[in-house]
């Protein structure tokens, strides 16, 4: 493989996160024996915030009451989209029974969570997209009970379009709260009484630290980092849309990788030009996010064919991927490690971060080797289960006693000893090797 890189990232997805887990671990530990008070306290702390944590409904209405007709109908919109690919999904899973053996019946059962934590950022930005990401995927799932939380700023509470969005999507109770606090809180039950099987949605570090720690009390959506964009790009590709496509997922925070992958160097150049210019004319937060995202954690690697491309692509395992190539279909073909993929130039991360269907809650920091992102399916047990007959005892207990004892474990063997002597009794049967 002959690659270039035309500029190399200076820091890493696990850059700074020295500290992040004592923090984490410190705080998760006071809230375990502080309960409820304790929590009241850190949003006092943290997020200035010492209003209800609890969200009554008179406090969604009125958000509601705050937007205009137009905010939503594109709110409704993406939470349609969502909520269709989401059914569509779910109609792919199914139930099943089939005879393994004569007279030995197995299956699966699709049984939902009963309880599903989101968290919905609201820091540097408020994601109203994320609210309609986990909390409708969890519905449609058939999660009964629906906890969500996002932090609440100081005299407003949580930003009134999140709270308009959790309620059309069915959240069930919403929590004033962000951060560790608002993470441990839905964990433990704390305000609405239901304590989580799940939790889900992106977040800070520590937000994704607090998940990290209490995975095994709960079950989480995946071990998340700051969020990734790669762009696969030929000579066929518009340099100006690379670029803006690149900035555009770079400002979600200083710390968020942007790759591009190509062929071109002519394309490589024209990108590097552009993406200065186009950091610098966002607006303030946009563009301090942005310049120090490109300058630390930005790539551009050059290489010699599309198959050197893949590779390099397949290990990086971005969270988004875009392709913009002359024959992108080929690409659907041949890439397997990425979070979602966005193929052609009129396809663009953030039509899938905001409403075009498919989920934005992706796997980050190379975990697209190994899972996708929130589907209907990380809501659902896929439990088994199995029946048999009494003839079909006669083969099964004795093959499982003569594996038992083999192994060395006798009780277990025994288990089909008694039940082939109840039903079959006067024969005999070869329990051992």
């Amino acid at each position: 493989m002959t690659i270039q890189y035309l500029k190399k990232a200076t820091k890493t997805a696990n850059t700074g996160e020295d500290n992040v887990g004592a923090i984490v671990s410190d705080m998760l530990s006071k809230i375990e024996t502080g309960g409820e008070q304790q929590v009241r306290d850190y949003s006092l702390q943290l997020d200035k915030w010492d209003g209800d944590i609890l969200v009554s409904e008179e406090a969604i209405n009125e958000a509601a009451s705050q937007l205009s007709q137009e905010m939503k109908d594109d709110i409704n919109f993406a939470y349609n989209n969502v909520k269709n690919f989401a059914e569509a999904q779910l109609n792919s899973l199914t139930e099943f029974e089939v005879e393994l053996s004569p007279g030995l019946f197995a299956g699966q059962k699709l049984i939902p969570v009963n309880t599903a934590g989101c968290y919905v950022p609201g820091g540097r930005y408020s994601h109203i997209a994320s609210a309609i990401m986990s909390i409708t995927t969890a519905k449609v799932a058939g999660v009964k009970n629906v906890v969500a939380c996002s932090p609440a700023r100081p005299g407003v509470g949580v930003n009134p379009a999140i709270l308009y969005t959790m309620k059309l999507c069915g959240a069930d109770h919403i929590l004033a709260l962000g951060g560790v606090q608002g993470i441990a809180s839905m964990a433990n039950g704390l305000f609405s009484g239901n304590a989580a099987d799940i939790l889900v949605g992106p977040g800070n570090r520590f937000v994704a630290e607090s998940k990290r720690q209490l995975f095994g009390q709960v079950g989480i959506d995946m071990f998340a980092g700051p969020s990734e964009i790669a762009v696969i790009a030929d000579h066929t590709a518009d340099p100006e849309i690379v670029a803006v496509d690149l900035v555009g997922q770079a400002e979600h925070g200083l710390d968020t990788p942007a790759w591009l992958f190509t062929t071109s160097r002519a394309v490589a150049e024209q990108v590097l030009r552009r993406m200065p210019k186009l950091i610098e004319s966002l607006p303030d937060t946009a563009r301090e996010a942005a310049e120090v995202s490109w300058r630390d954690y930005g790539e551009v690697i050059l290489c010699d064919t599309r198959e050197e491309m893949v590779e390099i692509s397949d290990q990086y395992a971005s969270e988004h991927l875009e392709v913009q190539t002359e024959d992108n279909n080929w690409w659907l073909d041949k890439l397997t490690n990425y979070g979602s993929l966005f193929l052609g130039e009129e396809s663009t991360v953030a039509f899938g971060d905001k409403c075009s269907g498919p989920n934005h809650i992706l796997p980050t920091k190379g975990a697209g080797r190994y899972t996708g992102g929130l589907s209907v399916s990380k809501f659902i047990k896929i439990c088994s289960y199995q029946r048999l007959s009494k003839e079909a005892n006669r083969e099964v207990a004795a093959v499982t006693a003569r594996i038992s004892r083999l192994e060395g474990m006798e009780a277990h063997a025994r288990t089909g000893d008694e039940r082939l002597a109840k039903y079959f009794p006067g024969e005999t049967f070869k329990l051992e090797y």
